[in-house]
Order: C-alpha cells, then structure tokens, then sequence
C-alpha cells in the first residue's frame, strides 16, 4: 500500500513538472527525443488556447441567454455569419502554420520570422476591407440569413460592432498560428486567458449596465468581447516585436516580400476555401433550421457553443500534430511526423468518446443550464444527443485533417469538404429535414453522416502519403 502511494505520488509530481514545462516558453527542439513528449509540449498549451477560444462562446451566449430567444437568435445568425471571418483567419493561418513549422524545424528562424511578417500585412488588408463592409450591411446580411424584422433591429448593432472589429480576431488567429508553428504555443495561450478574463469581466457589466457602465443589451456582449479579444492581440504584438520566443522577431521582418506572400496566400487559398466550404454550409444549415422558427434556432446555438467547448481542445491536439508535421518534414524525418499523427488521433478518441457520451447521456441538464425554454431545451437536447453519437468519428477527421493541412497539403482537404458538406450534408439535411419529415432533427443527423464520410476520405488520403513531398 505504502509502495503504491508512493509511486502515484511521484507520477503526480512528475506529471506537475511536466505541465508546468509546457505552459512555460522552452526551447525544446520537437524534432527530436520521444514523441510523446513533443506531442504533449504542444498539446497541452494548445488544448488550453482552443479551450479559452470556446469559453467565449460559452460566456456569452450564457449572459445575452437571459435577454431573450430574439438575442439568442441574433448571437446564432451573427456567429453563422462571422464563421466566414473564422475561415479566412484559420484558411491564412494554416499557411501561416505550415510555412513557419517548416523552417523552424529546417532550423532557419529568421526565415520563419519573415513569414510572420507578412502574415501581418495580409491581416491588415484584409481587416479593412471586411471591417468596412460588415458595418455598412449589417442589417441586410442578417436580413439574408433569415432574421426577423425584431431580431434584425434588436441585434444589427451585435453584427456590426463584431464585423467592425474583426481585426481582433484575426489577428488573434494570424500571430496564435504563427507563434504554435514555431512552437510557442504557450504564448497564445496567455493572450487568449487574458483576452476571456477580460470578456469575463465585461459582458455582464456591458449587457445589463452594472455600476458605471451603460446598459447596452446584446450589443454589449460584441463590445465586450472585441475589447477582450483586442486586449490579446496587443500582448502578442507586444511578445513579437520584443523578440522573444523561437521566431526572434525584428522590424526588419516587416519589411515587404511579394515572393513571400504569394507563396502564403498560395497555401492559404486551399486552407480559407476548405473553411468557407465547411463554413458555408454551417450557414445553409442554419438557413434550414430557420425554417422552423426562433425556438429551433437558439436550440441549436446554445448546443453549438456546447459542442465548440469541445470540440475546439480537441482541435488543440489537432494544432499541435499540424505542427509536429510541418517541423519533421522540415527536419527531413516525416516518419516520425507519422508516427506523431498515429498518437494524436488514439489520444483525440479516447478524448470525444468520454466527452460524447457525457452529451449524450447528461444532455438535457447540460441545455437547461442555458434555457427554462420545453420548446428550446426539447431541440437542444436532440441536438447534443444526436452530434454526440459520432465524436469518436469526428476525433479521428479532425487529427488527419490538420496533419495534412499542417504539411503544406490545404487543397486536399478542400475539396474533400467541398464533396462531403456541399455534395452531402446540405441535400441531405434539407431532405430529412423537409421530404422525411424528420424536421430539425434530420439537420443534425445529416450533420453526423458528412462528418464520418469526411473521417473515412481523409484517412485513405492520409495513408496514401503525398502528404510528405509538400513543399511549402
């Protein structure tokens, strides 16, 4: 017995140190020693970064919840609508990612501080443009999404402040990708703790007018959230421009290289045309779910901010085998970039198995945390119960996915979304839904059979193994 306490006592004590070595900046070289090992360096910090990501979903839905199911409403069309913005900023991203792990594991950081560089540049651009055009139309792109006049009056200025700000969130995604390729992870980490804290402490002060604050309504929950997000991105431009970490980053990297960025956008265009693909269809679904008035669509938001809390750790580990690729691949060992993705997948499974089941089994608790609404909480608890039937599925896809994306490969991937979520999952959701009478239901059961079609094509790709000659 004593042996035995003993034992446990060290692997806590080991198992404390080891964590307290990921979520501090560490010059580990990835490419070496056990895999084990780089994969959890990584994934940890990476895991908890994604997890403050879906804490924004979460904290705010939970507060602008008990302004009504018009705020809710308003909340899910916008977030359908800024999934576009997610796609550019995660499409660039993985470019970003891909081209930076490279030559940091070809053992090259000024290299790979040039990258970041640009990356900047294209960010800024793209920030003006969208931030223009998301405040003019506000009201008539959640007109186009189906909203009602009371929902579009209540909640356009929702849409245009989180449109207006968007640059913080791309570059909240563009500096993150850039500093998890070089294997900095815990610095994104940081930025997005300090960004939710903030958010945190502003949403309820914001929505309903705590002590000096004005009550903005649903509003308040944007302005909250672009200041906390804002908040982020200064701090990683602070790290950056201080030089620190594995980029070694200097004004001089600022300095314009179209060779660069062609390259990148090159990249990235197989990276934002897969997401605005998937994405999209997020879009057409909702459209669909419309269908069936306000109740069915805030169920599927507030199950949708639930299924982000998990899905977005798990793609935490999916980042950290994207980046374990490019670096082996730029280190000219891309069996041991593999291997990486072998044991990131078998940890992901066991990762959703437990957390699926728990959906489904604890969902109609799970909902009612959110709404008192039988007719909410009935679509909502269908909704978790159904999508969690196929996480061990999801778990599997999202891993190889990423691998790909991570060595450079974003077309693949692009047009295996293009095949399951436009060829599959709209037709389908709108026939179950509408022709077999299955309602809202047939939505989310449609979105269970794309997402395992998409799992099946990535695996057979990922074993035919072109992947490896990518050159990035």
């Amino acid at each position: 017995m004593t042996y035995k306490l003993s034992s446990m006592t060290s692997t806590l004590r080991r198992l404390r140190k080891f964590i307290r070595e990921a979520l501090s900046d560490n010059e580990t070289d990835l490419t070496e020693g056990r895999i084990n090992r780089a994969l959890g360096l990584l994934a940890v910090p990476m895991m908890l970064e994604m997890g403050m990501e879906a804490i924004f979903a979460v904290v705010d839905i939970a507060f602008v919840s008990r302004l009504g199911t018009d705020a809710i409403a308003v909340v899910g069309l916008t977030e359908a609508l800024i999934t576009v913005l997610y796609a550019l900023a995660i499409g660039l991203g993985m470019g970003v990612t891909a081209m930076i792990s490279r030559r940091i594991g070809a053992k090259d950081p000024i290299a790979a501080a040039y990258v970041m560089g640009q990356a900047i540049w294209v960010g800024a651009g793209l920030a003006i443009i969208i931030g223009i055009f998301g405040v003019v139309f506000a009201s008539d792109l959640l007109r186009m999404m189906g909203a009602t006049e009371s929902v579009i009056s209540e909640g356009s200025s929702f849409t245009a402040i989180l449109l207006g700000g968007n640059a913080s969130i791309l570059y909240l995604f563009l500096l993150n990708a850039g500093f998890r390729g070089a294997g900095d992870a815990p610095v994104a980490l940081r930025s997005l703790t300090l960004a939710n804290g903030l958010n945190i402490i502003l949403d309820p002060c914001l929505i309903f007018g705590l002590g000096p604050f004005p009550e903005l309504g649903v509003a308040g929950a944007a302005v909250a959230t672009t200041i906390g997000r804002g908040i982020g991105v200064l701090y990683l431009f602070w790290y950056l421009f201080g030089g620190r970490g594995r980029l070694q980053f200097r004004l001089r990297n600022l300095a314009i290289s179209p060779d660069l960025i062609r390259r990148m956008i090159s990249i990235s265009i197989g990276g934002i045309g897969q997401f605005l693909i998937a994405t999209s269809s997020w879009i057409a679904i909702m459209r669909v779910v419309a269908l069936y008035g306000s109740a069915p669509i805030a169920a599927y938001t507030i199950a949708l901010r639930l299924i982000e809390f998990v899905f977005l750790p798990a793609w935490g580990l999916g980042n950290a085998a994207a980046t374990l690729v490019g670096q082996n691949l730029g280190a000219g060992k891309p069996e041991r970039a593999e291997e990486s993705v072998r044991l990131a997948s078998r940890y992901n499974v066991m990762f959703m198995t437990i957390v699926g089941a728990g959906f489904v089994v604890f969902a109609p608790a799970i909902v009612g945390l959110f709404t008192s609404d039988q007719e909410i909480l009935r679509y909502g608890t269908n909704c978790l119960r159904i999508l969690g039937l196929g996480y061990p599925m999801y778990a599997v896809g999202m891993i190889v996915i990423q691998a790909i994306n991570g060595a450079g490969d974003t077309r693949t991937p692009s047009f295996l979304n293009f095949i399951c979520f436009w060829i599959v999952q709209i037709p389908l959701a709108y026939w179950l839904a509408t022709s077999a009478g299955m309602g809202p239901n047939g939505v989310f059961l449609s979105i269970v059979v794309s997402e395992s079609l998409l799992t099946i094509f990535g695996v057979i790709v990922f074993r035919q193994g072109k992947w490896r000659l990518q050159e990035v």
